[in-house]
């Protein structure tokens, strides 16, 4: 009975010292909300049962290794407006509740192949805004059969592999516009997938326009059609190697023949000029 209060009493004070709050964040509700405050590093801790993490406009320039260990319940995460250049390895390993994460507006130039590694509960994943990013691995996304809108808006990218989007089952969102796409034969596989998803995956069509080359410069990327791509397929008969193997020869004997002329006129040009110098003498 005695020890009753006691016990209550160390419990609340383990209790406060768990959920405690960052300095400069303000924690409600399993919410932790740090945007905002000119961070240049995340917060060391945060209460365990966080859920909600905004780290939004800061100056955030590296995620430590291990940082989201202790947060199994962590759901949503929100990183945007920040200057990230990549995320380390093994971010997401113990984050298995993971569903939204916000990456717009940083500074990354790729997506490595183990960027999302074990974040296998994600649903959204916002990756737009980033100008630098001109490489995404084609297994980035490998593994993340649940999600359903990923956003590439808005960054350099000239070329996405197809095996990128092929892992993901669940798409229903795709954004890509605003994007320096070259629309060359190594486009097609990309172009062909996409029209057959058209209808159950809505993409932002209008915006994403090719920038090279020259020649479709401008044009929308969902009104290529396969004849936009017939000089990919282009293959040569047998008349065609014929007509070839007819020109090389003529071209061969032409060459043997100027030679022989060149060396004709050569020597003659050699002996006037000999017999000059012995007229002279």
């Amino acid at each position: 009975m005695l020890l009753t209060p006691f016990l209550i009493a160390m419990a609340m004070v383990f209790s406060e010292a768990s959920a405690s709050c960052p300095v400069l964040c303000t924690c409600r509700s399993h919410v932790v909300d740090c945007s905002g405050q000119r961070l240049f590093s995340v917060p060391p801790d945060l209460p365990l049962d966080t859920r909600n993490l905004s780290l939004a406009h800061n100056r955030i320039t590296t995620i430590p290794p291990g940082y989201l260990t202790c947060y199994a319940e962590l759901r949503v995460l929100d990183l945007r407006n920040n200057s990230l250049a990549e995320l380390p390895a093994w971010l997401f390993l113990t984050a298995k509740r993971l569903a939204h994460l916000d990456l717009s507006y940083n500074n990354f130039s790729h997506v490595a192949a183990n960027m999302f590694q074990e974040a296998n509960s994600l649903v959204r994943i916002d990756l737009s805004h980033n100008p630098c990013l001109r490489k995404v691995h084609p297994q980035a996304f490998r593994g993340l059969a649940q999600l359903r809108d990923l956003d590439l808006s808005h960054g350099g990218l000239s070329f996405l592999s197809l095996e990128a989007l092929e892992d993901l089952p669940g798409l229903v969102t795709l954004q890509i516009g605003g994007n320096p796409w070259v629309c060359g034969c190594t486009m097609e596989p990309l172009l062909k997938w996409l029209r057959n998803r058209i209808q159950h995956c809505t993409s932002d069509s209008q915006l994403a326009e090719c920038r090279a080359p020259p020649e479709v410069e401008g044009t929308p990327l969902f009104s290529l059609t396969e004849e936009s791509f017939k000089a990919c397929h282009l293959t040569l008969t047998l008349d065609d190697y014929l007509f070839i193997a007819f020109v090389g020869f003529v071209v061969s004997i032409a060459s043997v023949a100027t030679n022989f002329l060149l060396g004709i006129t050569a020597n003659c040009c050699h002996r006037w000029s000999k017999a000059s110098e012995d007229e002279e003498i």
